[in-house]
């Protein structure tokens, strides 16, 4: 055979066969130095609680610190660019919740957070709750509904930026329910509690997470959530659906990391995070939460991201939103 022949042939698999060794040298050795952990809300909300327990997990499991970024503003969008524009090296990674397709889908940014930010694994999911200060007589949804259909102006609600899953998930309840709401809008839940507490805006379509202590202690009251079925944490609380067929928002929390990040990284990753899962403190810690830990392969936490993106783009049709509003 002839050798310069040979030696073109020769030549990818040895290029690949390199990589390999590259890439599984790199996970092996992976982190070496901290590791910047990009929340895109302020402290307090839901994705900034469950990435600090993870955070601490990460940083037990792989021998270096993941310190958490908050960087809230613009429905999550700040802390997404930055993500996005990172080096794809592993060292900058985001947690972020289901208000990443609806952001995506709402705003639309240059960037193309959607396939240029990647899924490494889900945490897991949970509703968001309809809730209301216990100052508002309305004790159910269909109560809240005739309400809104007669307040002048429309009934405000806490919003958590344009084009998040709180804004959407609300769009779409008043759409559903042929209302006007009209959106106060803070840069997280943890943002919009001290407004919402004080009864200085009366409504949200909050995270589980940091609305369920106040639900507990009385100071708001759950009306609905938004997921299909009532929720196990929270059995006396009706689903939306039940007043209004066919409703249904999901809130996922996960892990990414910019486009690029090679896969023995995301594997170890990957690994770390469904360890953690297993671990008794932070199930505890999640399903008293209220949320359904999941895990799994980055392969089906993309595809929730892209199918939930494909239905917000829907919805954003449907009622008309532009980014700005």
């Amino acid at each position: 055979m002839n050798i310069s022949f040979t030696s073109r042939l020769i030549a990818p698999f040895g290029a690949c066969a390199l990589a390999l060794a590259c890439g599984l040298a790199m996970a092996q050795q992976y982190p070496t130095k901290p590791v910047r952990v990009i929340v895109p809300f302020a402290p307090g909300g839901g994705s900034d609680i469950t990435a600090r327990q993870f955070s601490a997990k990460l940083s037990e499991y792989l021998g270096q610190q993941f310190v958490v970024d908050n960087r809230g503003g613009a429905g999550g969008l700040i802390g997404m660019e930055l993500t996005a524009r990172a080096p794809a090296d592993g060292y900058t990674i985001m947690m972020m919740s289901g208000s990443f397709s609806a952001t995506s889908a709402v705003q639309q940014p240059a960037f193309d957070p959607i396939n240029n930010i990647i899924a490494v694994a889900e945490f897991g999911y949970t509703p968001f709750v309809l809730t209301v200060h216990p100052s508002l007589p309305s004790k159910s949804v269909r109560e809240l509904i005739s309400l809104a259909r007669t307040t002048k102006g429309g009934l405000s609600y806490a919003g958590t930026g344009t084009g998040g899953a709180t804004h959407l998930a609300t769009e779409l309840f008043s759409d559903m329910a042929k209302i006007k709401m009209v959106a106060i809008q803070y840069k997280s839940t943890g943002a919009a509690m001290a407004d919402l507490l004080s009864g200085q805006v009366p409504v949200i379509v909050g995270s589980l997470l940091p609305v369920t202590p106040h639900i507990n202690s009385g100071r708001l009251r759950a009306l609905g959530v938004t997921t299909a079925k009532r929720w196990h944490t929270l059995p006396n609380v009706p689903a939306i659906a039940e007043t209004l067929p066919e409703y249904e928002v999901v809130l996922w929390f996960g892990t990414m990391t910019p486009r690029g990040t090679p896969q023995p990284i995301i594997d170890t990753l990957n690994a770390a995070i469904n360890k953690a899962l297993q671990d008794p403190q932070i199930k505890r810690n999640l399903e008293g939460d209220g949320m359904m830990p999941s895990g799994g392969k980055p392969q089906q936490f993309d595809e929730r991201i892209r199918k939930d993106y494909e239905r917000w783009i829907k919805v954003v049709k449907a009622v008309g939103l532009k980014p700005g509003q």
